[in-house]
C-alpha cells in the first residue's frame, strides 16, 4: 500500500509477506477482496471481538454485524471510532469509501451508507472475512 501516511504499526513488505498468507496479504496489504460468500466470517453468529488479522487491533463486536445478504460480514458500527480509518477511493470508477485499520493501514473493506438496512446507524462496514480474527466471548 503506497501511501504517506505512518501507522503506529510498521513492517516492511517482507515482513507482511512473511507474516500473512498469500490471500491475506493480497487483501490487506493491496487491498483486494475475497470473493462473495467464501469469507469465515459471512455467516459467522458467535458472540465476540473482531480484530484485524495483521497487527491484533480490535475493530468490530458481534453486536453490531448483521446479515446484510451482500456477502461479506457486514457491521453497522466499529467497536472505537479511532481503529478504523476512512479513506476515499475512487477505484474501479466510482467513488467509494475504504475502511482500514488505523494502527497499520491494512484494508479491511468499505463502508457503505443510505442503503436502507433497518440499523441505527444506516452504515455497512462491508469488511473481508480475512482481514479479521474474532475472538468468541
Amino acid at each position: 500500500m503506497s501511501d504517506a501516511q505512518t501507522y503506529p504499526v510498521q513492517r516492511t513488505d517482507e515482513q507482511w509477506r512473511a507474516q500473512l498468507s498469500p490471500e491475506e496479504y493480497a487483501v490487506l496489504r493491496q487491498a483486494a477482496t475475497e470473493r462473495p460468500f467464501t469469507g469465515e466470517y459471512t455467516d459467522e453468529t458467535r458472540e465476540g471481538v473482531y480484530s484485524c488479522r495483521a497487527c491484533g487491533t480490535e475493530l468490530f463486536r458481534s453486536d453490531t454485524k448483521f446479515e446484510s445478504h451482500c456477502g461479506w460480514p457486514s457491521f453497522y458500527d466499529p467497536s472505537k471510532a479511532e481503529n478504523v480509518q476512512l479513506i476515499s477511493d475512487r477505484s474501479l470508477g466510482m467513488v467509494r469509501t475504504e475502511v482500514r485499520c488505523a494502527s497499520c493501514g491494512s484494508h479491511l473493506g468499505h463502508v457503505f451508507e443510505g442503503e436502507g438496512y433497518p440499523t441505527p446507524t444506516d452504515q455497512r462496514y462491508c469488511i473481508n472475512s480475512v482481514a479479521l480474527r474474532l475472538d468468541p466471548a
